[in-house]
């Protein structure tokens, strides 16, 4: 190595070295102002917190200065601004395991598939790039086995059905590349599945096609997510799968009640399913006074990027669009208001963490980047939760939801062979 690459990498250690130990020491006072802050992350380094949902991969895809770029794209120190995600800060924040979303808007009609191949392929490298960090897991086995060797267990996500160009034989595929969720929609229609954001609905929930669609995931052993769905779309799913679901991004109505929160009534099913709602950050979803100035916003950028021609015109406008917009605050205990809503309708069993980070602008104050899930478990430490009910939310249950996914998906392969249903017009 040229001794000047050897000098930039030796600065560079007592950096990140520096850099560390002023995390730890401003932890440390944090620590002595509030207990419930010190409890908080004495209890994350005790358990497996998974996190739903984190937009990494579209932001690495949208780095202005390399696109695409992992290598330029450093996480190994503090990601370049706007990111909210790095390995310093993930490891502050106390994550275990992280489901990488490999997001592509839905918007317009495609193709899709291309760009979501894209997608999943920067998330491997992203994960590849850091083998002293990050693992890339399949199982809950694998999950667990990642945490004993000091590793952030990483899995993908697909954000939206319409990457799947209404093909069964795509969803596997996925499968086989590693996702291990996909969420049936995103803000737009599919050709089989109603969104939350577009309206009119098209099917009034599910399709028989969508129908086949959960059938052959469940199969598979790939959660079915509802965020981003309509209420329709989630009670067809409900009375159709045999597996539990998850909500890997979403807050409640009974607090907040735009399109994009879960109704009571779908929540109340969640017991019977098994399934979790993983409770998001997004400020816009969770405060209604922020969803006054923020949604009417949205309706207007998804209108426009609708009729964009092409994908990083229609990123654009959404990137536009949040960046002009002003919008109250909103703290951690409202977030914690929509965790203490759905443990009160859903049960402490059916709640997990979905942060979004990554892939929004509005946070609440102590919410804002990946090192501050310990704020919100404070919060709850101090309203009373006992640590087992607080490991639940965590982890615990959302893992219990994807073990038992895979012992369905076990039985269907031995009961039936893939699914070669096609859409029809």
């Amino acid at each position: 190595m040229p001794l000047h690459h050897r000098k930039h990498t030796v600065l560079r250690s007592v950096a990140i070295l520096v850099a560390l130990l002023q995390t730890a020491a401003a932890q440390s006072a944090d620590s002595a102002r509030d207990p419930a802050l010190d409890h908080a992350r004495r209890l994350l380094a005790s358990t497996i917190l998974v996190d739903g949902h984190n937009d990494l991969p579209i932001t690495l895809r949208g780095y202005r200065s390399a696109p695409g770029d992992v290598v330029a794209y450093d996480l190994r120190g503090r990601a370049p601004a706007p990111g909210e995600t790095d390995l310093p800060r993930l490891r502050e924040g106390g994550v275990g395991a992280q489901f990488w979303s490999v997001y592509i808007p839905s918007e317009g009609r495609g193709p899709f598939a291309r760009v979501q191949l894209e997608q999943i392929d920067l998330a491997r490298r992203i994960i590849d790039r850091y083998p002293e960090a990050l693992r890339f897991v399949g199982t809950v086995a694998e999950i667990r086995a990642a945490r004993r060797d000091g590793r952030i267990a990483s899995m993908l996500g697909m954000e939206g059905g319409q990457g799947i160009e209404n093909s069964l034989g795509a969803l596997r595929a996925y499968y086989r590349l590693g996702v291990r969720y996909m969420t049936l929609t995103h803000n737009s229609h599919t050709d089989w599945a109603d969104s939350a954001a577009q309206v009119p609905p098209r099917h009034g929930g599910l399709t028989a096609f969508g129908e086949e669609v959960v059938r052959e995931m469940n199969r598979l052993g790939m959660l079915v997510d509802l965020a981003h769905t309509s209420p329709e779309t989630m009670a067809d799913t409900l009375r159709v799968t045999e597996a539990p679901v998850i909500f890997s991004h979403a807050n409640v109505r009974g607090i907040c009640d735009v399109p994009r929160n879960v109704p009571d009534d779908i929540l109340a099913q969640l017991p019977r399913n098994g399934g979790v709602i993983m409770i998001t950050f997004v400020a816009g979803f969770v405060d209604c006074e922020v969803a006054r100035v923020t949604q009417p916003a949205l309706v207007e950028m998804t209108l426009k990027a609708r009729a964009a021609a092409t994908p990083a015109e229609r990123a654009k406008v959404f990137e536009e669009g949040m960046a002009n917009l002003k919008v109250p605050p909103t703290s951690v205990g409202k977030v914690a208001d929509h965790i203490e809503h759905a443990r009160r309708i859903a049960g402490v069993d059916h709640i997990g963490i979905g942060g979004d980070f990554d892939g929004n602008s509005w946070w609440p104050v102590g919410l804002s980047d990946v090192s501050m899930y310990p704020n919100l478990f404070a919060e709850l430490i101090r309203r009373g939760w006992s640590d087992r009910d607080l490991r639940k939310l965590a982890g615990e249950n959302v893992l219990r939801a994807m073990e038992r996914a895979e012992q369905v998906a076990a039985r269907l392969q031995r009961e039936r062979p893939a699914s070669t249903l096609q859409i029809t017009p």
